[in-house]
């Protein structure tokens, strides 16, 4: 039978609905605690080296990276740039994660649009979420936002002794997956923990430049608040945890006046969201008086871009350290 071409179309789309709907499940299920991987000795590797290893954020990947060394070849999902609150896969995502050995995420439902993909996906294949050490422990760090009910603020990351906690979970993850080169994952991830704990005391002396009063970050969404609470300061998001949530006016408004009142200087956009709140704040506090001014620009949910040297997590940490010690810390 003929089919014209929009129909051909159409019929495609609708196959490719189809497939992401099969394996991803109804978005609006309710599903509010972090579900626990199965273990990878469940698919254990018996094959050769290079693994394929498949990465939901750049953070993640680059953790792997150092753990499984010349052992993996490691891909990102999401790149520079890439907001994985409303990421949606593609069909050929999907391929993708289906064709790894294994996969490795944040959870925490940091990946919320395609969490349920991923649960799906560990029937068949090892689907490790990092973060899942620190839940199973119950680790007292984990922030469990009122305005987030039921989860945990995912964005541990911005806590390098906490992510480094992380680092463990992971190698013993791929250890069990891979045990032929379970020795080299432990030592690589002995070896990238240390340089995180030489990170997190550069962060801390870098951070002690800000005077008292001006100890507050003000940044597009509450992606920040490990951050702040490892390294002595206030913080407020202009939305909530996740850039979907919608602004708050009233919040807004109580935003403005706490920093024309403390005579902030600096508030901060990131790399993966909008602009159009901060500069409507900057707008409201030059009418109030105040002269606030926009930071270098953070790295909060996504890592930058080839050159930057923010493309690895250090270099994201230290590009995020140095803007708001500079923000908030100059004249």
């Amino acid at each position: 039978m003929h089919i014209a071409v929009d129909q051909w179309r159409r019929l495609k789309s609708a196959c490719v609905v189809a497939m992401l709907v099969g394996l991803t499940g109804c978005p609006n299920s309710e599903h509010h605690k972090q579900a626990i991987s199965a273990s990878p000795a469940e698919f254990r590797h018996t094959g050769d080296t290079p693994l394929a290893v498949f990465c939901t954020t750049g953070q993640v990947a680059d953790m792997v990276r150092n753990i499984a060394g010349p052992h993996a070849e490691v891909v990102a999902l999401m790149g520079p740039g890439i907001d994985p609150h409303q990421f949606r896969p593609k069909p050929s995502d999907v391929l993708r994660l289906r064709q790894a050995d294994i996969v490795f995420y944040n959870g925490l439902h940091l990946e919320g649009r395609i969490a349920e993909t991923l649960e799906k996906l560990g029937e068949r294949k090892a689907v490790v979420a990092v973060t899942d050490g620190l839940v199973a422990s119950d680790d007292p760090r984990l922030l469990k936002p009122t305005e987030f009910e039921g989860y945990y603020d995912p964005h541990v990351w911005h806590d390098v002794e906490l992510w480094s906690s992380c680092v463990d979970y992971a190698a013993e993850q791929l250890a069990e997956f891979d045990p032929e080169r379970a020795d080299d994952y432990r030592a690589n991830a002995k070896a990238y923990r240390q340089q995180l704990a030489e990170l997190d005391a550069e962060c801390r002396t870098m951070l002690k430049s800000i005077p008292k009063e001006r100890r507050l970050l003000v940044t597009a969404h509450d992606a920040f608040c490990y951050f702040s609470k490892a390294y002595d300061l206030e913080t407020i998001g202009l939305k909530g945890i996740s850039t979907e949530d919608e602004a708050d006016f009233e919040h807004l408004d109580e935003v403005r006046r706490t920093i024309v009142e403390r005579k902030v200087p600096a508030v901060f956009v990131e790399s993966s969201t909008s602009p159009r709140l901060v500069n409507q704040l900057i707008e409201e506090c030059r009418a109030a008086g105040h002269e606030v001014h926009i930071g270098d620009e953070l790295y909060s949910d996504a890592m930058g871009p080839a050159g930057s040297g923010a493309e690895y997590y250090s270099g994201m940490i230290r590009a995020n350290v140095a803007a708001i010690a500079d923000g908030l810390g100059g004249d």
